[in-house]
Parts: structure tokens; C-alpha cells; sequence
């Protein structure tokens, strides 16, 4: 399941939680990252968007209908009036679900580091976290290395990103992203059926979108949100593939690592 996707994740209505004061909007929970390492100065020569006009339509709907009146509310709420550590033992919960998938793709690109570590965080936290509610290997210096997909398999290899597609009610995607469904076969993702797969894409989605609020000026000071929304994802998309090989001078000019962190891994 692709969550997080750059400053718009589209989300459809979720759960609120519980009623109580909210919390304060600084005890936000760390979610994956969605982009980090972007370049906000690069240029989109190698950004392949033949649907541009169909896209650009999608993002504006998007931006301009669905985010400010269901995605941005919606999560909000679910962030200041849900318990903190009720929150935090979701994500724990769902996060250690793709342990299992992070560690095959890890093995797939010659990563067998973060593969031992993916192994390593899923028995901790599963047999000693509680089914993984509580994150004990994070605790014990265990920290969890970026969440890797099919997708980004695949891009390790040279396979392209293939056309970029804003899709209405849910973000940017490319059609090799649409391979991800790989992972669903592996344990645990392969235990969850439909109703529980989109229980975890919307408590995710919420948290990664609730994570954005503060970075939302870059995005509405952008000369054109819609080229600077592509060309970040496509460009975090690529890092990840990359394994985080990228030129130092790129680096300099990314983007702060807690800009999503947090909100993959996600």
C-alpha cells in the first residue's frame, strides 16, 4: 500500500477517535518519510508526465476540493483528539507489518544490512512488543532503515518510474508503483484482507498528512505546485530506489529530513 505520497495524500474519511482535550500539535507521531533528499531546484527533464492534462485536472481537484475539505480536516481531528500513546501503538502495530515485505525487497536489491535489521525489528517488537504496539527496538538502538517496496526493487535494477499519474481521491503514482501489490503476498501484509488494508492506508494517511500541515507554504509559494509536487515524488521515488545514492551537492539542497518524519519509513 503506497501511503504517503508528498504534501497531498487524499484520504477518504476515517476515524476521528476518541474525544478528550487535544493534544498539543507538537506531539505529533513519526510516520515514515515520503520524500526526503529532494531537490527543490531540479529540473524535470527526467519526469515522463504524457497525461499532463489529465493530471493537472486530477490535481486540482485534488488541491483545491479534496484535501482542504476531507484530508486535512479529517486527519487533524483524528491527530488532536486520539490519545497519544493509542496513536502511537497503532503505527507501531501497522509499521511492524511491513517489517516481513522491507526485509524481502532489502535481500532483492543487495541490501542485506537493512534486511538483518527488518528481521531483527519484527521478532523484537512482535514477540516482545506486543504484536509489535510497542516499539522495543527502537529502544534498544534498533532504528528502522527506510521502508522498501516491489517498486523500489525494481527501480535498483533500472527498471523506469514509466508514466507519472495523478490519480483523483489518493495522489501521485507511476506505473511501476503499481507493482507494490507484490508485497501484499508476503507475511503479515498477506493476512489482512480489503476492509483491514484500507484501515491501515487510512490511519497511516491521516498521520502522514496531519505530519505535513507545517510544510504546507513551500508547497503554496511554489510557482507551480503541480511541477513541484511531481518532480519532489519523483525524486524521492528515485533516492529510495537508488538506495539513498545521491551527489552530496544534491543533498545540500533537500529538503529538511523531518519534513514528513516520518510522515515510510511510513
Amino acid at each position: 500500500m503506497n501511503r504517503i505520497l508528498l504534501l497531498i495524500i487524499w484520504l477518504s474519511l476515517g476515524l476521528v477517535g476518541c474525544a478528550q482535550t487535544p493534544d498539543e500539535p507538537s506531539k505529533q507521531i513519526t510516520s515514515n518519510n515520503i520524500i526526503d533528499h529532494i531537490d527543490v531546484d531540479s529540473d524535470s527533464n527526467g519526469v515522463y508526465d504524457p497525461l499532463e492534462g489529465f493530471n493537472r485536472a486530477m490535481w486540482d481537484l485534488n488541491y483545491n476540493y479534496l484535501d482542504p475539505y476531507i484530508a486535512r480536516p479529517v486527519s487533524l481531528a483524528y491527530v488532536d483528539y486520539t490519545p497519544t500513546p493509542v496513536r502511537k501503538g497503532i503505527m507501531n502495530f501497522l509499521s511492524n507489518l511491513d517489517e516481513p515485505a522491507s526485509m524481502v525487497n532489502s535481500l532483492l536489491s543487495l541490501n542485506g544490512k537493512a534486511a538483518v535489521t527488518h528481521f531483527n525489528r519484527f521478532w523484537i517488537n512482535t514477540v516482545f512488543g506486543l504484536g509489535g504496539l510497542i516499539d522495543i527496538a527502537s529502544a534498544a538502538d534498533i532504528n528502522k532503515p527506510e521502508s522498501r517496496r516491489f517498486d523500489d526493487t525494481l527501480g535498483y535494477y533500472g527498471v523506469p518510474n514509466g508514466p507519472y499519474i495523478m490519480i483523483p481521491g489518493y495522489g501521485p503514482a507511476t506505473m511501476r508503483g503499481f507493482t507494490d501489490t507484490v508485497d501484499t503476498y508476503y507475511p503479515m501484509l498477506s493476512f489482512l484482507n480489503i476492509w483491514q488494508g484500507v484501515g491501515k492506508w487510512l490511519f497511516e494517511g491521516m498521520e502522514d498528512r496531519a505530519a505535513l500541515v507545517k510544510q504546507e507554504a513551500m508547497l503554496d509559494n511554489s510557482p507551480d505546485p503541480y511541477v513541484f509536487t511531481r518532480d519532489a515524488y519523483i525524486q524521492h521515488k528515485d533516492f529510495i530506489a537508488s538506495d539513498g545514492k545521491v551527489d552530496q551537492e544534491q543533498q545540500a539542497d533537500s529538503f529538511d529530513d523531518s519534513y514528513l518524519d516520518e510522515i515510510d519509513d511510513q
